[in-house]
């Protein structure tokens, strides 16, 4: 008998859960070097909260945790949680600056609606959606 072996095959790159606009992304590296210590990237997430039911959070990352989902786009490090995935998958984030105001967006293809103020949204999973 013979042993044979085959040689793994490379598996394709996976598509980035999030992407950044030139504008979003430099605003986040002004926003890390303003940062009073070193960080590792900026946090991304989805949590319960506002009219809509959910709302997006950033926040500093000292760590990288071992689930975490890294995405380096545009000089930038994105980490997210594995829980806020499926909300996130296919997002991309902008900064937007008007007369009045100046905030990151999300378009994102998984969100379904949002409150009058814009502060909270209504996300379905990406799996979901595939049904």
């Amino acid at each position: 008998m013979t042993d044979l072996q085959t040689a793994p095959r490379p598996r394709r790159p996976r598509p980035k859960v999030v992407t950044l606009t030139d504008a979003a992304a430099a605003r986040v590296r002004e926003i890390m070097a303003r940062a009073e210590t070193p960080r590792v990237g900026l946090r991304v997430g989805v949590k319960n909260g506002g009219c809509a039911g959910q709302e997006y959070t950033f926040a500093y990352a000292d760590t990288i945790e071992p689930l975490d989902e890294v995405v380096e786009d545009k000089g930038v490090t994105i980490l997210i949680d594995p829980k806020a995935i499926l909300f996130l998958i296919g997002s991309e984030i902008d900064f937007e600056t008007t007369t009045l105001s100046s905030k990151f967006v999300f378009r994102n293809p998984n969100q379904t609606d949002a409150c009058g103020c814009g502060e909270s949204v209504t996300i379905i999973p990406a799996a979901a959606l595939e049904d």
